[in-house]
């Protein structure tokens, strides 16, 4: 399949102004005792508990 026509530069950077990068969406900790904010379905980093129990040695940082 060839090119038709050239993108113009305006039409270009007007698709890629939605390409803009999202912060990620933060929970809190599960461990009462920790409650830092971790990505969803990864263990904290903090304390290593994932779903209510330690599934990591905690790192303590």
């Amino acid at each position: 399949m060839a090119m038709q026509h050239r993108t113009s530069r305006s039409r270009a950077r007007h698709r890629r102004a939605h390409w803009k990068a999202s912060a990620p969406t933060l929970t809190t900790c599960t461990n009462p005792a920790c409650g830092k904010p971790t990505l969803p379905h990864r263990a904290c980093q903090h304390c290593g508990f994932y779903r209510g129990r330690e599934v990591l040695p905690p790192t303590g940082r």
